[in-house]
């Protein structure tokens, strides 16, 4: 390999550097001591040392003693030492740490020593990989920026198939490969280079053993496409920004066709990101209060490359027309011709009088605004004026009318609700308020005004796409995107299908075993599954509705509540793996359970039993194994007959009232007086639409808020009290917080499956999983977006989407209903699953238990 130090792999395994005799390089040389490889060397820049690491076989000497490595530290004056450098992106500046090069050669030859030197010399840090499972890890470790591939032969690895497993991984998404290839024999055409894009390679290199064509591809490679994705990932800090924006921003493309929108823009405009994407705007409906010739104007200034700002109506997709403030610039692009506009939006709330002129008010490029308050505008409303920045005094006259217009806006209003008395409060404080304080209640002013006080904005983890499926698959109605797929539900039985079972007191003797343990928390539903036949539903229910005194209550028969179970349970869907009667017999046990602790039976009255229990036993009825947004998707007659919203949940409530008034045999509410049978509906509906997820957070905020942090003043010192029911409890007996208490819960009964024992659990979670993977492989055949990507039955791991589940909703939850009703069981459990689905995935197990001993 000439007079420079080489690569060199032993037949034991090791490898190190190898130096000719006739080097006139200096080596620095230090021993280090035996370690584990994975077939890696790993080489830094040309002031780093050379590491060279041990494999796993002990590397012994002719004479049988232990040998030692050497690390050699490179000093070759070829070498150029590269330093940080510094790129730009627009204005952003961004700093350039020197490449990392990945070389992928199964064995040392004088290919991989060129590219070594090549690296050397243009001063990049270098790896080198022998094996396909080695270059994977090295490449998730350094992240390099070009990775050179062996394709030259097939012998040791597939290099397509190492391409391919490196474009796997998320850092590939900004790394150039190449693929070695021998050369073309004479005569021979040119071969195409389609396979190896295919294949994930970014370009092709014909093999050369000159260390001076290496040192030129990479050059070449770095100052090129390197640097090119280099700004390109520089440009998630932007989205970033951009997704957090308070403002709304759209950027559509010189035909005004829409490319990007961001949250603010949702959720001032009402629509979905996916519902904007690709159409043109003159597609959006538009509010017909702006003048005529207002759109036609805007049009013409910025096709001139000049910014437009002013005031105009929008339409949202509710539609309701509302003011804006907006801000239009063009973005020049390519060939010095306009590529993009970027418009800048927000609300406008100017008084009245301000807001019809707003004709007046708009202003094109750098010409004066026809009002003067526009050229000082008040920064609090409208950020797009640098100038309004400048001066503090300026904003006074602006500021002082701001709060007087929306003092006299709020008096002006005819409904004084609480949230009308907060604003006014705010209002009024913002009088004698500096310009900086004014602008704080301003931003608490907006967020006040929006309808989901209690519900969190979610932000995107990238680390756990699990958890991030599960709420993009729970808590939205999916894309809104109707299509000709209609979901069909499968029809009711009816009721003359099923024998309706005896009386309680003759339940056969095996199941009645059975039920006498139905109070204690490990009562094992899967078993009365078994015993009834897949009819848990009915002889559980009969048997906590009798211990509650439900049939007393309601002033039914024990016939007729024993029908009326029966067509309940008739309803599910026995061909569901888990929203079927088990699951709903599941949550009455749970919700029976919860209502005999004693906090939980000190704060709720017999109508409130009696409604949870009925919700428990009604939830899910009907239910076609199917989520929500999948029903949106589809476009089925229930999304368009629920508007999209809690579809399955509106469904499940509206239809157990149907089929309990249809036949009087089976009406346990036909003997209630009018104005009772209004109140427990009302509850029975409430409860129902709680166990809806996109809510979620919201229910829970709430009783943390309202229940959880008033007891812990009551009781100092302590968060998680005792379930003797004794202390102050009046503020949990009003009518809100009894609300809240019901709504909590019913959610813990629906989702308890991870707080019950063990093998419960593992069922369970079977029993989902195999739900949503038949749904992902549904919205695969109908082409529909399949809205929780990870639930793939061939790759999908179990164990992960337990623990980000447990992570994302129930942790919280819990350990607030904990606090409250006092369940250290239940909490013991859900340490111990916790625990039992972190070592499977610890194992890099995906299914529901670990493997068998070998």
């Amino acid at each position: 390999m000439g007079c420079a130090p080489s690569i060199h792999v032993s037949q034991s395994g090791v490898i190190y550097c190898r130096d000719s005799d006739e080097s006139n390089s200096p080596h620095q040389t230090a021993t280090i001591s035996q370690g584990t490889i994975h077939g890696l060397f790993i080489k830094t820049d040309a002031a780093e040392s050379v590491l060279a690491y041990q494999s796993r076989h002990s590397r012994r000497t002719p004479g049988g003693e232990p040998a030692r490595i050497e690390a050699e530290t490179q000093t070759s004056h070829s070498s150029v030492k590269v330093s940080a450098t510094e790129e730009c992106v627009g204005p952003m500046r961004l700093t350039q740490e020197p490449t990392q090069v990945l070389l992928v050669f199964a064995k040392e030859d004088s290919q991989s020593d060129a590219f070594w030197w090549a690296c050397d010399r243009a001063g990049f840090r270098c790896n080198i990989a022998r094996t396909p499972e080695s270059a994977v890890e090295c490449f998730l470790d350094k992240q390099h920026e070009i990775v050179v591939v062996d394709g030259r032969s097939s012998r040791y690895f597939e290099p397509e198939a190492v391409c391919r497993s490196i474009r796997a991984t998320k850092p590939s998404e900004n790394t150039v490969i190449l693929a070695v290839v021998p050369p073309r024999p004479a005569g021979q055409d040119e071969p195409s280079v389609l396979p190896l894009l295919c294949a994930g390679f970014s370009r092709r290199f014909v093999e050369s053993h000159s260390v001076t064509g290496c040192y030129n591809e990479l050059l070449q490679v770095e100052h090129g496409e390197v640097r090119c994705r280099f700004k390109l990932r520089a440009c998630n800090s932007v989205f970033t920004a951009l997704e957090h924006c308070q403002e709304a921003v759209e950027i559509t493309s010189e035909e005004h066709v829409i490319q990007y929108v961001n949250p603010a823009f949702e959720r001032m405009m009402g629509y979905h990101r996916g519902e904007l994407i690709g159409k043109q705007l003159t597609e959006l409906p538009e509010s017909d209060r702006n003048r005529a010739d207002l759109l036609d104007s805007i049009n013409t200034c910025i096709r001139r490359g000049e910014e437009w700002q002013g005031v105009c109506f929008a339409r949202r997709k509710s539609g309701d027309s509302f003011q804006q403030s907006v801000k239009i610039t063009p973005v020049v692009g390519q060939g010095g011709k306009i590529r993009h506009f970027v418009a800048i939006k927000r609300p406008h709330l100017e008084n009245n009088n301000q807001v019809n002129r707003f004709g007046k008010e708009e202003r094109c490029g750098g010409e004066p605004s026809d009002c003067h308050s526009l050229r000082h505008r008040d920064r609090r409303k409208d950020s797009m004026d640098a100038r309004s920045l400048s001066s503090r005094g300026s904003d006074a006259p602006s500021l002082q009318n701001r709060r007087h217009s929306s003092v006299a806006r709020v008096h002006s209003m005819t409904i004084e609700a609480p949230i009308t008395k907060v604003i006014n409060i705010i209002n009024a404080a913002q009088e004698s308020s500096p310009a900086t304080v004014a602008e704080a209640l301003d931003r608490v002013l907006e967020i006040l005004r929006t309808t989901e006080l209690y519900s969190p904005q979610l932000a995107s983890k990238d680390d756990d796409p699990h958890a991030n499926d599960l709420v993009g698959g729970l808590m939205s109605d999916g894309l809104r995107r109707l299509s000709g797929n209609e979901y069909v539900f499968s029809k009711n039985m009816s009721q003359s299908q099923l024998a309706i079972p005896g009386a309680l007191s003759d339940v056969p003797p095996a199941i009645a075993d059975m039920l006498n343990d139905e109070a204690r928390w490990e009562f094992n539903i899967l078993e009365l599954e078994a015993a009834t036949h897949k009819r848990p539903l009915t002889y559980l229910g009969l048997k906590i509705f009798t211990s509650f005194g439900v049939c007393e209550f309601l002033d039914c028969s024990e016939a007729t509540l024993r029908s009326w179970l029966q067509l309940m349970e008739a309803s599910y869907h026995s061909s569901n793996s888990y929203h079927n009667s088990t699951h709903a017999a599941d949550v009455l046990h749970a919700t029976a359970y919860f209502l005999r602790k004693d906090r939980v039976k000190s704060s709720l009255d017999q109508l409130d039993e009696v409604a949870a229990l009925i919700a428990a036993t009604v939830h899910d009825v009907d239910h076609p194994g199917r989520t929500n947004s999948f029903l949106c998707n589809a476009g089925s007659e229930l999304a368009i007959l629920y508007n999209d919203t809690a579809v399955l949940e509106s469904h499940h409530a509206a239809l157990a009232f149907q089929l309990t008034s249809r036949d009087s045999k089976s009406n346990i509410f036909k003997s209630m007086d009018r104005t009772q049978f209004r109140t427990l509906r009302q509850a029975i509906i409430d409860m129902v639409l709680a166990t809806e997820m996109t809510r979620h957070f919201e229910h829970v905020s709430k009783f943390v808020n309202s229940i959880n942090k008033p007891m812990a003043i009551e009781q100092p010192g302590t968060c998680s009290v005792s379930g003797d029911g004794e202390g102050p409890a009046s503020f949990r007996n009003s009518p809100e917080n009894r609300l809240l208490i019901k709504r909590m819960l019913i959610k813990c009964a629906d989702v308890a499956n991870p707080c019950r024992p063990t093998e419960l659990c593992i069922e369970w979670a079977g029993r989902i999983s195999e739900e949503y993977f038949a749904q992902t492989d549904e919205e695969k055949r109908q082409g529909l977006p399949v809205v929780m990507p990870v639930f793939d039955r061939n790759s999908c791991s179990v164990p992960k989407s337990q623990l980000s589940f447990i992570d994302y909703f129930i942790n919280d939850m819990f350990d607030a209903w904990d606090a409250f009703a006092s369940l250290p069981g239940l909490m013991e459990h859900l340490s111990e699953n916790y625990r039992y689905w972190k070592s499977l995935d610890e194992m890099k197990c995906k299914s529901l238990r670990p493997p068998p001993p070998s």
